[in-house]
């Protein structure tokens, strides 16, 4: 059996030191569209080294982006499968702190879950990562891996929220570039589906496709310059489910709810995001960001 769930939620945690630089950080945001008007203030604080601001969505990169990436957790004990039969189905960054613009870290990756959607199994990888002055992170990545379900596991929850109500408050259109992916994947996501047309076309598209979590990093940047003035380190939380492909060349709109702060303090924005060039067909659903 490909998938042995009990196996791999039995495996011990892998456990791994991680460094990231400016550099690091500062190709990261071009990969995800950061730079562009190039002479802009607000978005030279995301790409010039002395102002440097971090956006939480590094986390899921930072190290050498595979371990929360799309590919990851596909070598862990109990997991045998097809890389061209995995989709990036659910993304979830809690952040403990600003992250530092560079540093050193621990980090702790394991399969937290493995649920039984009928046609599909979902493998929940959990990472973790401290440093000197406690911890930074926490990622949850859900991977959807067609064809290996029906091994009678748990369902698991539903991510499914009610659609935000109202018009939204800000409606952002952000352009994806030809070469995106082929930028992003220097960050060290290589799964070729997003590069190679060849594989692309095993995996059932007509032509590579953006890395998900490009997208998500370009919809958090919308959200953190529309709604919080442009600091990232207001943000504690993001989660997404991943509704469908982006390519390379289109637009994506993000539309944006913010909600009413919380009597404890902090608020949350909902968060949608579409193509524009297919009827807005969706992106990014169930999207919500919590902040300070």
């Amino acid at each position: 059996m490909p998938i042995d769930p009990a196996r791999a939620l039995a495996a011990a945690p892998r456990e791994t030191r991680i460094s990231w630089t400016r550099k690091d950080v500062l190709l990261y945001h071009l990969g995800i569209g950061a730079g562009r008007p190039a002479t802009d203030p607000a978005e030279l604080r995301y790409v010039l080294e002395d102002r440097l601001r971090v956006l939480p969505s590094f986390a899921t990169v930072a190290g050498d982006g595979g371990v929360a990436g799309e590919g990851a957790g596909l070598d862990a004990p109990g997991v045998d499968v097809d890389l061209a039969a995995v989709l990036h189905g659910a993304q979830r960054v809690d952040v403990h702190r600003p992250l530092p613009p560079a540093g050193e870290a621990a980090r702790t990756s394991r399969i937290a879950a493995v649920y039984d959607k009928g046609k599909a199994a979902v493998l929940v990888l959990r990472t973790e990562a401290a440093d000197g002055d406690g911890p930074l992170w926490t990622s949850d990545t859900q991977l959807y891996v067609r064809g290996e379900g029906g091994f009678g596991g748990e369902r698991g929850p539903s991510p499914r929220l009610p659609d935000p109500q109202g018009p939204p408050a800000y409606v952002a259109d952000r352009a994806v570039r030809e070469d995106q992916a082929l930028l992003y994947r220097l960050s060290g996501d290589w799964n070729p589906l997003h590069a190679d047309p060849e594989f692309a076309a095993l995996a059932g598209f007509d032509r590579p496709i953006l890395h998900g979590l490009c997208s998500y990093g370009m919809a958090l940047k919308a959200a953190v310059d529309t709604v919080l003035d442009g600091d990232p380190g207001r943000v504690r939380a993001y989660a997404t489910r991943f509704a469908g492909v982006v390519h390379p060349g289109e637009t994506l709109r993000i539309r944006t709810w913010p909600e009413q702060a919380e009597p404890a303090g902090g608020g949350r924005i909902r968060l949608t995001a579409g193509a524009v060039e297919r009827d807005e067909a969706p992106v990014l659903a169930d999207t919500v960001i919590e902040h300070d």
